[in-house]
């Protein structure tokens, strides 16, 4: 089993064994400990990972951090470990205290769930107030996958490493700030946008109107951009499959009205059910449509054909309606449960086109 693997398979227990862990120990030992072996360290060997690392503060005698990952009878990494329920942002400063006074050029703040790692970017041996890599295990990507494999046992390199950790901590605040503005666009991210497409004076009218098009504009952007890449995904798994090569058939994302954005989250959705349902109908007869509280996903784009439909907000249902248009509701806790609800799709399909011969 490759690294990815091994993550994605921790990353699957996390979420299994969340609610029987009580304690900040549990944490430790169901969450942290496996974590720690998956990047290569023999949790039982104290000259790899020795827990309860002494770190002394001056007169302060007998602090300790949670783990020290070893090499060569010096630490590594520091390791710092919270209850999965904790906040970390009132505990960084206590891995500050111990990185100052440790020959570990990195420093690892968890919970089990969100990994943050610091380093020393902005003065040397002082723990920077913000991690350089953050992410969380439940919902980790494949480019977080590769940066962290750098800390694996067989391919750590401080140099190497450090070299990319400036690059990694601004991506990170240049991303979150993106995020932001594409939320909430300032005056500041409007005008600028504004200033290129309008001659006129931006008053405060002006500037209201442009940033309800700037946000639309934001959305429709990233939903197109969502969708090229499903679709790119999609074709390419079906080239694979059939040896052949496929053209995909370009559907439009967002709705009609503009209010209403088509995540990626229905996206994907969408495209489990289209990869079900093509075992036993042609996918292009399956579309979609968004609405304000649910994703329809129909057969020849008519909404009498309803397939299902998805709600996908805190709490998550794959909705099938009866003869009498009547919802049955199946709960899921993410998008790739729909798989297991193969049976019931295939039905769907098989009583919409029964209907529709009867008439």
């Amino acid at each position: 089993m490759d690294f990815k693997d091994q993550i994605s398979q921790l990353a699957a227990r996390v979420e299994k064994m969340i609610n029987q862990i009580q304690t900040e120990e549990a944490t430790k030992n169901a969450l942290v400990m496996p974590f720690i072996q998956i990047l290569g360290y023999d949790v039982f060997n104290p000259f790899e990972v020795n827990p309860e690392f002494i770190a002394d503060l001056g007169i302060k005698k007998g602090e300790k951090v949670d783990y020290a990952i070893m090499k060569d009878g010096e630490p590594i990494i520091i390791v710092e470990c919270k209850h999965h329920l904790e906040k970390l942002d009132p505990h960084n400063s206590q891995l500050f205290r111990y990185f100052h006074v440790c020959k570990a050029k990195f420093g690892l703040l968890t919970n089990g769930l969100v990994y943050r790692f610091y380093t020393d970017l902005n003065d040397t041996n002082k723990m920077d107030e913000k991690p350089f890599f953050e992410f969380n295990i439940s919902e980790i990507k494949e480019a977080q996958i590769e940066e962290l494999k750098k800390f694996h046992k067989s391919y750590f390199d401080v140099e190497n490493i450090s070299n990319t950790a400036s690059d990694l901590k601004f991506t990170n605040e240049l991303k979150a700030l993106i995020t932001s503005e594409l939320r909430n666009p300032s005056p500041v991210f409007v005008k600028h946008f504004a200033n290129q497409v309008y001659n006129g004076k931006l008053t405060e009218k002006i500037l209201a109107q442009f940033t309800e098009l700037v946000m639309r504009s934001s959305n429709q952007v990233l939903n197109d951009a969502i969708t090229d890449r499903l679709k790119t995904a999609l074709g390419k798994e079906e080239a694979n499959s059939n040896g052949t090569e496929v053209k995909v058939i370009t559907e439009p994302v967002m709705a009609v009205d503009t209010n209403i954005v088509t995540t990626e989250e229905e996206i994907e959705g969408f495209f489990i059910v289209k990869s079900i349902l093509r075992e036993i109908i042609d996918p292009k007869r399956i579309t979609h449509r968004d609405a304000q509280t649910y994703f329809a996903i129909l057969l020849d784009d008519n909404n009498r054909k309803t397939i299902c439909r998805l709600y996908l907000g805190n709490k998550k249902y794959l909705v099938i309606l009866d003869d009498n248009k009547k919802e049955i509701k199946h709960e899921i806790s993410e998008v790739d449960e729909i798989y297991g609800h193969a049976d019931i799709l295939k039905s769907a399909i098989e009583r919409i086109e029964r209907r529709q011969y009867a008439c």
